[in-house]
């Protein structure tokens, strides 16, 4: 599903054929389909409004006005048959029923990155809130939204939380300001407490590994610290050295060329295609030998969100990799194998890394730079991908299909599928 102003539409994944087109009451600006694909949100926040459109019953519609309340967000649940209105100054969290029309309120919800988890069953919600200048977790039942446990946690201005993809453990971190990661039982029980250090700026990015075993915190001091689930105490630290000196790291260079103009095959003036084969530059992959000296950005001190410090985070499918970006050496991917917590690859790229995602079946992670191409890496090797066009296509952001088989594109204004061939086994 894509949006064009106050239309949506709807295409076959695998074709791109157009399948429906919806028109909404004002220009889109957020959309979610539904657990199921049955159904897909449309969220005007300027007006307030949230749309719902069904894909198989094309006369039915569902329209939620906040009226006076206002929009700042809106979700589905995992059921696909709620939907979870935050309104403006996050005053309350309004869950919509679209099978009762009942309505519930959630209080105090707070103004945070990630403010509210379920768990990958569906289960359980989380929600953090902010009452009485104290930070507080509520955990609720989804097929009842009944209210299961509520605490208070031990931060001083909770910044985000997450459930482990097992459902048993909540992740709670606190502002940069103060190094502090908490894990809480499903009973709202302190497991356990995590503190680096003091006084620098502290916790920058979490994932859990999707074995639930590791917990990887990334940290504004460039390096991830890896917990364990058994004791919760941290196994390893990894590194962002500006220099890679073991040999038994392989660090991929990206290195633009200029192709040769065949003159014999010019024709003037040249066609089209012939023109952007001939005069666009090409880039590929090749092994530096060691000691390899990245691009490292001293960080202004005097400014607000420092580019300093491990950004990026994600565990591959398999739980064997993890890749991390240092925002101190933005053209770079670090991917580290788990199994001997060691580091295996650096990609080092000629642009800012802007996005880098796993695949969800193997272990294969797709990365953009803001240029027109995709780098796709695998333990057998990576490569680069030009993607054809007509025009500058910045990839900013990517998503791989569930099935692993395509990828989405997306640039400021316009999107592409690439298709990746099965290997046949």
């Amino acid at each position: 599903a894509s949006c064009i102003q106050h239309r949506l539409v709807v295409r076959d994944a695998s074709s791109l054929q157009i399948r429906q087109l919806y028109t909404c009451l004002d220009q889109i600006q957020y959309i979610e389909w539904s657990s199921d694909s049955l159904f897909i949100l449309c969220a005007m926040y300027k007006r307030g409004i949230v749309q719902v459109w069904s894909l198989e019953q094309t006369d039915w519609h569902c329209k939620i006005d906040e009226g006076s309340a206002g929009l700042v967000a809106s979700c589905w649940s995992p059921d696909g048959r709620h939907i979870l209105n935050t309104t403006e100054f996050h005053l309350r969290i309004t869950v919509w029923s679209l099978c009762t029309k009942s309505v519930s309120y959630i209080k105090y919800p707070k103004a945070c990155q990630q403010g509210v988890a379920f768990t990958k069953d569906g289960r359980y919600m989380a929600v953090a809130e902010r009452r009485d200048c104290k930070d507080f977790i509520s955990i609720f039942v989804c097929n009842n939204w009944q209210l299961l446990r509520h605490f208070d946690t031990e931060t001083q201005d909770l910044f985000g939380i997450e459930w482990a993809p097992n459902g048993c453990v909540l992740a709670v971190w606190d502002t940069c300001l103060e190094y502090k990661v908490l894990l809480y039982s499903l009973d709202g029980r302190l497991l356990s407490s995590y503190c680096a250090y003091e006084w620098p700026l502290g916790v920058k990015s979490v994932a859990w590994s999707p074995s639930s075993q590791f917990l990887a915190i990334g940290s504004f001091d460039e390096k991830v610290r890896i917990l364990n689930h058994v004791t919760w105490k941290k196994i390893t630290e990894l590194d962002h050295p500006a220099t890679i000196a073991s040999k038994k790291t392989i660090v991929y260079k990206e290195v633009e060329k200029s192709p040769t103009v065949d003159t014999e095959r010019l024709s003037f003036p040249p066609t089209r295609a012939l023109a952007s084969s001939l005069f666009s530059t090409q880039s590929k992959y090749e092994i530096s030998q060691v000691p390899v000296s990245l691009q490292y950005i001293k960080p202004v001190a005097d400014r607000a969100n420092p580019k300093v410090g491990v950004g990026m985070l994600a565990f591959s499918a398999d739980n064997c990799f993890l890749a991390t970006k240092n925002d101190n050496i933005p053209n770079a991917v670090w991917i580290w194998d788990i199994r001997k917590l060691k580091l295996s690859v650096v990609l080092e790229q000629l642009c800012t890394i802007q996005c880098l995602q796993w695949d969800p079946c193997q272990p294969r992670l797709a990365v953009c730079t803001g240029g027109s191409r995709v780098y796709l890496w695998s333990p057998a090797g990576c490569v680069v991908v030009q993607v054809p066009g007509e025009g500058d296509f910045q990839i900013m952001s990517l998503s791989w299909h569930s099935s692993g088989d395509s990828m989405l594109l997306l640039s400021k204004d316009s999107f592409c599928v690439c298709y990746l061939e099965r290997e046949e086994v």
